[in-house]
């Protein structure tokens, strides 16, 4: 019961405002609509694609932009409604014996061969995950129309050696094509890739290359009737603009190459890759801000070894079965390419200045996408192509002190610093000479105290702390000598032994301790940090994560919000308490688990997540899912266990990063 309101003169009694919950509801009414199930339980990792169950759901509003209904969280374990199909029985049980077919390999190959093949990067290194993403490679260890073309193309191989004629080789690759679908899951971009590959094998039925054009946009057009969503996803985007650089320019490029005297196989080899990158990079320079300058070269180097190793992981899945031990040896031929793999992606992306800053959105894409056009039409003239090496080479060495943060620790002009201090939290923000406010000590003594020592702290003006865990207080008696002026903890009491720690060190400190209160606002030096307040929350996953110390902060314009170890439900109550929340800087929550809000992440909007996590902690931080959903949405992703103490720099208005 929250308070009554007297309305005067309307002549009514009092009225009444009580807080309650929909306990029951009478009647069934039956909608056609896509909704979202947020899904916390491990148990759902025991279910395969099609199989139905029931479970319990929280319903929560829809946001973002999108046409889902609602989003649901899930209460509980789910219940299996009958048995799932036996085709999908069987591809789980091939995917599980490809995963144990590379369990004897080194584990970056090992980890790498199953991602080429199906998708699966639970066992990929992170740190080889991240190299690929800077190289421009991560597309191969997520299923796509390049997964879907070489399957269908050694069909086709084997057709034409023989002597199949068209009809019967379109249906063969379109039956190899179904099947390596289910083998993977037919998750929606899935579908697209293998829609994409039949414009293809469209053209082969026909016999004509003319009728490839028309088909794609046929199929465009069919896909957008029937889910108009595609039209925002990123993914759709780049899937159409891949296939039509495939079609329109991989022809001319491969053209232009065998009249340079490449042979023809060679020239077939690299037209490919290379066209597809033309075609998709304004799309990609539109999501994330840069122009890679390695993304060419290294999938022309990695275009020998791709085709090799994902049949040789194909071949591994289909044996598992039946010859474990054949299995193994196809899967060890396969690492030998995959090999060769890692080391472009090592190379690659340890160049300097790999990537350019650009203009991000709408405009960034059509400038790239316009001078990707004039360029290529004025290509032919030998002063143009002098114009461009010239060009491109001014622009490599120019960017060089762009991109690149000066040696030495701290970098200069640093506001933000998440130090690494193993499986927990302490971020750092800096209010001036040698001044910070720190938001988390993590879990001992040493490791918090060590950065604030290296990032040249003298003093702290304030200490935060998200929630009362160990992993976010241990290291609280190490800050204490930097005598900060209050230490800040949240309302909810929870745990007890954490709060009792947290009284007997500011005692004897002789800190004053403060609760944080509803809107208060904090100011030291450069930074001001708001409380974003959330009703309290009980009976969730973890309470006290759920009741934790929300900041807003600013750093000298920067926008930085600090989760703290929010989970799912906080992060709703979040958003639907501060609409519209957009950040500069996010710390993600809670390490980077899997209790996220993707509603949140996607109207935060963040260009920079910063994921404070321990090396090889036993709990799956941070999540795969999470990590790619951050990087589909352009954010640069830094996180410690991968890249040890991070600082975020502003210089001359422009964010960048840097790492000790």
């Amino acid at each position: 019961l929250f308070r009554s309101l007297a309305l005067g003169a309307t002549g009514r009694s009092n009225l009444w405002v009580v807080r309650a919950s929909l306990a029951r509801a009478d009647g069934w009414h039956r909608v056609n609509a896509r909704v979202l199930v947020l899904a916390e339980d491990d148990a759902w990792r025991n279910f395969v694609p099609g199989q139905r169950v029931r479970v319990t759901v929280r319903f929560g509003p829809s946001r973002g932009g999108d046409l889902k209904a609602a989003v649901l969280s899930a209460v509980g374990a789910p219940v299996p409604l009958g048995e799932p199909a036996l085709f999908q029985i069987a591809a789980a049980d091939l995917r599980a014996g490809l995963q144990k077919a590379c369990a004897p390999l080194d584990d970056l190959q090992g980890g790498l061969l199953p991602g080429l093949v199906v998708g699966d990067t639970s066992r990929l290194d992170p740190e080889l995950e991240q190299q690929f993403r800077d190289a421009g490679l991560t597309h191969l260890t997520a299923v796509s129309g390049s997964n879907i073309a070489l399957v269908a193309g050694c069909i086709i191989l084997i057709a034409r050696r023989i002597r199949l004629g068209p009809r019967w080789t379109a249906a063969l690759a379109a039956l190899a094509v179904v099947g390596f679908v289910i083998l993977v899951r037919p998750s929606p971009s899935v579908l697209r890739a293998a829609l994409m590959g039949g414009v293809g094998l469209l053209a082969l039925t026909s016999g004509r290359k003319r009728a490839a054009l028309p088909a794609l946009g046929a199929t465009v057009t069919a896909l957008l009737v029937l889910d108009p969503e595609l039209a925002s996803e990123a993914g759709f985007a780049l899937s159409v603009m891949a296939t039509g650089g495939l079609l329109i320019l991989a022809p001319s490029l491969r053209d232009a190459l065998t009249r340079r005297g490449v042979p023809g196989g060679v020239a077939e080899a690299l037209a490919i890759p290379a066209s597809a990158q033309l075609a998709c990079a304004p799309v990609i320079a539109g999501i994330s801000g840069t122009v890679s300058l390695v993304a060419v070269p290294a999938n022309l180097l990695a275009v020998p070894a791709v085709a090799p190793a994902t049949i040789s992981g194909v071949v591994a899945a289909t044996l598992s079965p039946i010859w474990p031990a054949g299995a193994q040896f196809a899967a060890w031929l396969g690492s030998w390419p995959a090999w060769w793999l890692v080391k472009v992606a090592q190379v690659s992306s340890a160049v300097p200045a790999g990537a350019l800053p650009w203009p991000a959105g709408v405009g960034g894409a059509l400038l790239l996408a316009a001078l990707t056009l004039a360029l290529l039409l004025g290509f032919r003239s030998q002063r143009v192509r002098r114009v461009v090496v010239v060009v491109a080479l001014a622009a490599v060495v120019g960017a060089v002190p762009l991109r690149m943060v000066g040696p030495g620790w701290p970098p200069s002009g640093w506001i933000i610093a998440v130090c690494d201090v193993g499986q927990g939290d302490a971020v750092v923000l800096r209010a001036g000479d040698g001044s910070a406010v720190l938001i988390d000590a993590g879990p001992e003594l040493e490791p918090v105290s060590e950065c604030l020592r290296a990032l040249g702290i003298r003093s702290l003006a304030l200490v935060f702390l998200s929630h009362l865990h160990l992993d976010h207080i241990g290291g609280l008696r190490g800050v204490l000598p930097y005598k900060p002026s209050q230490i800040i903890i949240p309302a909810y009491p929870e745990p007890q032994a954490g709060r009792e720690a947290v009284i007997r060190a500011a005692g004897t400190a002789g800190v004053p301790m403060v609760k944080a209160a509803r809107g208060t606002v904090w100011t030291a030096g450069e930074v001001t940090l708001r409380v974003l307040y959330t009703p309290p929350l009980a009976g969730t996953r973890s309470d006290p994560n759920n009741n934790s110390l929300v900041l807003q902060a600013e750093v000298l314009g920067v926008r930085v919000l600090l989760l703290g170890d929010a989970e799912t439900e906080q992060q709703q109550l979040l958003r639907d308490s501060y609409p519209g929340l957009r950040t500069d800087v996010l710390k993600i929550a809670h390490h980077g688990s899997a209790y996220q809000d993707p509603v949140l992440l996607d109207e935060a909007a963040p260009r920079i997540a910063l994921v404070s996590v321990g090396a090889g902690n036993d709990y799956g931080h941070p999540n795969p899912a999470l990590m790619a959903r951050l990087l589909r949405g352009g954010t640069r992703v830094l996180r410690t266990d991968v890249d040890g103490d991070v600082a975020v720099v502003l210089d001359e208005g422009r964010l960048m990063v840097s790492v000790r």
